[in-house]
C-alpha cells in the first residue's frame, strides 16, 4: 500500500479523474521527512484513468532505485522539482486493462514493461498509469520482476556503454578494457552483462561475498573494494581501463587517474558537486582523459533490445529480494541501506 497524508489524497483525488474502483498504494512524506506515513495511513484512491496515450496497468511487479529515495529526501530538487508527499517508483511490469483513445500499439490483456515518469511516480500501487512511448510488449520468457527491473537499472547500464562509452554490443568494435564499480547492484550486474557481448575485458569490483558471483555474469577481474588494491581499483592483470562505469559513491577523480589509458573516459552514474568541478575541469585544461555525468534518458527502443536479451538468454535479471506491496516499507529501508545485489522487487 502507499502512504498518503489526508491533504495528499484529497489532492490526488481533485487531479486524477477516477474510475469510481479504488486501489491501495504507499505515498511519502516530505523531502526533508524520511519516515514513511504509519500503517493507519494506508488509504484507498481512485484508479486513474488514462490519458489519450497512456495506457492503464495492473501492476504485477515494481523494482526501487536508489533515485527512488533520493527524490524523497530532496537531493534531486534541482533537477526533479515536485510537489510532495507522492507516489514513488518509475519501474513496472503489469497486464493493460484500459487504453487511451490515442494508443495504437496496445490491448487490453497485453503483458508489458514500462517506466513512468519520475515527476509523476505512481510505481508503489495496485494500478497506475504508463506512455504509450515508454511501454514495450513483456513476452512469456520474461517475468514481471525480471521485467520490472530492467527500465532504469538496464537502461542506465546501457546508456553508459553505447552512447557513453561507444561499446558496440554485437562484438564488433575494437578492444576495450573496461572497470565497472559496484559490479553487484543493480546497474552494475547489468552493466557487467552487457559489456561481456562487446569485445571487453571487464574488472570489477564488489564485496568479498559476491566475487564469485560477479565472476558468474561474465566478469574477467574481480576485485573486493575493501582490500588495498580493491580501493586503488588496479587491475591484477596491470590493464590500464579505457572507460570506467561508476555506479558506486565516493572515489575521488585521484584514485581514478592513475589507473587510465590515455583517452579514457570515466562515466559517473551519481555525480556531485565535486566531481560536477572536476568534469569542468578537464574541459578547461583540455584533458584527454574525460569525467562524463550521465543524465539518463528513458528509451523505447533500449527497453525493447534489453527485454529481448533477456528472452534470448543473454541477459538476466538478478532479484535480490522481493515484498508484498504490504511491506513496501521494509523495501524502501533496503533501498536507502543499499548493498543489495541486484533489484528490490514490490509485488502488489
Amino acid at each position: 500500500m502507499v502512504r498518503f497524508t489526508a491533504p495528499y489524497l484529497e489532492t490526488q483525488c481533485q487531479e486524477r479523474r477516477g474510475t469510481g474502483t479504488k486501489e491501495q498504494s504507499m505515498g511519502l512524506k516530505t523531502p526533508n521527512g524520511c519516515a514513511l506515513m504509519v500503517s493507519e495511513k494506508h488509504v484507498e484512491v481512485p484508479v486513474p484513468t488514462p490519458k489519450r496515450d497512456e495506457v492503464l496497468l495492473k501492476l504485477e511487479a515494481t523494482s526501487l532505485n536508489p533515485v527512488d529515495w533520493k527524490i524523497q529526501k530532496g537531493m534531486l530538487r534541482p533537477f526533479l522539482p515536485r510537489k510532495f508527499p507522492y507516489i514513488p517508483a518509475t519501474d513496472v511490469a503489469g497486464e493493460v486493462v484500459e487504453v487511451g483513445s490515442g494508443v495504437k500499439d496496445f490491448k487490453v490483456g497485453d503483458k508489458v514493461i514500462a517506466v513512468l515518469s519520475h515527476f509523476i511516480g505512481g510505481g508503489l500501487a495496485e494500478f497506475a498509469v504508463a506512455q504509450e512511448s515508454l511501454t514495450v510488449k513483456r513476452p512469456p520468457e520474461v517475468s514481471a520482476p525480471e521485467g520490472a527491473g530492467l527500465p532504469v537499472a538496464g537502461g542506465t547500464a546501457h546508456q553508459m556503454l553505447v552512447s557513453s562509452a561507444g561499446v558496440k554490443l554485437d562484438g564488433s568494435g575494437k578492444p576495450t578494457n573496461i572497470l565497472i564499480t559496484a559490479a553487484s547492484g543493480g546497474v552494475g550486474h547489468y552493466a557487467v552483462q552487457l559489456a561481456k557481448l562487446g569485445k571487453t575485458h571487464v574488472t570489477a569490483t564488489c564485496g568479498a561475498r559476491n566475487i564469485e558471483l560477479v565472476k558468474s555474469l561474465g566478469a574477467d577481474e574481480v576485485l573486493d573494494y575493501k582490500t588495498t588494491d580493491g580501493a586503488a581499483l588496479k587491475s591484477p592483470s596491470g590493464r590500464k581501463y579505457d572507460v570506467v562505469l561508476h555506479c558506486a559513491t565516493g572515489i575521488p577523480w585521484s584514485t581514478f587517474e592513475p589507473n587510465l589509458s590515455d583517452n579514457a573516459k570515466v562515466i559517473d552514474i551519481t555525480p556531485n558537486l565535486s566531481s560536477l568541478l572536476t568534469f569542468a575541469l578537464k574541459k578547461l585544461t583540455f584533458s584527454k582523459k574525460q569525467y562524463v555525468p550521465l543524465l539518463v534518458i528513458p528509451k523505447k527502443d533500449n527497453l525493447e533490445f534489453l527485454v529481448n536479451l533477456v528472452k534470448e538468454g543473454k541477459l538476466k535479471t538478478l532479484l535480490d529480494s522481493k515484498y508484498p506491496l504490504s511491506k513496501a516499507e521494509d523495501a524502501w529501508a533496503k533501498i536507502i541501506e543499499g548493498h543489495a545485489t541486484g533489484k528490490i522487487i514490490v509485488e502488489p
